[in-house]
């Protein structure tokens, strides 16, 4: 199986791009593949640009996830809601409503964040936003890693065992969901 993961943050030591590392780790041993997407080089969504000859990156990104068997989505909570850069990777690749690359496209959810919630509140309005451009959610167990600045190590690995499992089991159950 071929997935497609995006990180919601460009930061550059981004807890959520380290664990998005992880889910693909998990992935690699569950025999699935996981290609990163950049969402930082979008353009802000504009409909005049939308047409057949679209940015580059744009492009680039309906294509990747056109090929994905399902995506992966691990972003931070920004005021308790999606984060920009992310909302905007949405908006470009939803189009055409209703007949996008998105439609039909098997998705979890994971999110990391310095708060003990770890980001469920824009894990629920993620839900939201995919429920309108008819993507299936895999909607259980959520994983939302809280106070994620202690989470990881040195190198960037998650430093407890049980959130090691937990995320296993999640990447397992929604590869398992997603092959259908």
């Amino acid at each position: 199986m071929n997935l497609l993961g995006i990180s919601g943050s460009l930061r550059a030591e981004s807890f959520n791009t380290s664990l998005l590392g992880a889910a693909t780790r998990c992935a690699a041993d569950a025999g699935a593949t996981v290609n990163h997407f950049d969402i930082g080089t979008l353009p802000l969504y504009n409909q005049d640009l939308d047409g057949d000859d679209k940015p580059g990156p744009v492009a680039a990104l309906k294509d990747a996830i056109d090929k994905a068997d399902g995506l992966v989505l691990v972003s931070p909570e920004y005021n308790y809601g999606i984060p920009g850069v992310l909302k905007n990777a949405i908006d470009w690749a939803s189009r055409p409503g209703y007949k996008s690359v998105l439609v039909g496209k098997p998705t979890v959810i994971l999110s990391a964040s310095m708060s003990v919630t770890g980001g469920v509140r824009m894990q629920a309005h993620l839900k939201n936003v995919l429920a309108a451009t008819l993507t299936p959610v895999y909607c259980a167990p959520e994983f939302a890693l809280g106070t994620a600045h202690k989470a990881f190590d040195d190198a960037g690995e998650l430093a407890d065992e049980d959130t090691r499992k937990r995320l296993d089991r999640l990447i397992n159950g929604y590869i398992e969901w997603a092959a259908g």
